[in-house]
């Protein structure tokens, strides 16, 4: 069974860009130890880089130096039956975070 990740970017305003990435699980992880291996990944126990995390950015077109931020929340995950949508595994995914985090440097 696939999993989806879901996750959202809310500026200071409050106005919210959902985003979701179903990738698959052949190694049949369980969705607690999915969640537990991300929250463990997490700032502050909710934040993430999108872009040190491999996701796709959902930011507003237009960003807004007083109510604009860099991080993206994170939501939760979940099995799902519909078709995977990246590229790599979850497992693939986990272990791949570590590395995108020591090698960008975020602004």
């Amino acid at each position: 069974m696939n999993v989806i990740l879901h996750y959202l970017y809310r500026d200071y305003a409050n106005y919210k860009n959902h985003g979701e990435a179903i990738l698959s699980n052949p190694d049949g992880l369980s969705i607690e130890e999915i969640d537990a291996a991300l929250r463990e990944r997490l700032i502050d126990d909710e934040w993430f880089y999108a872009s040190q995390w491999g996701l796709k950015d959902l930011h507003f077109k237009d960003f807004d130096d007083e109510i604009d931020h860099s991080f993206h929340e994170y939501g939760s995950v979940e099995y799902t039956e519909e078709m995977a949508t990246e590229q790599e595994s979850i497992s693939e995914f986990i272990g791949k975070i570590d590395l995108r985090m020591m090698s960008r440097t975020v602004y």
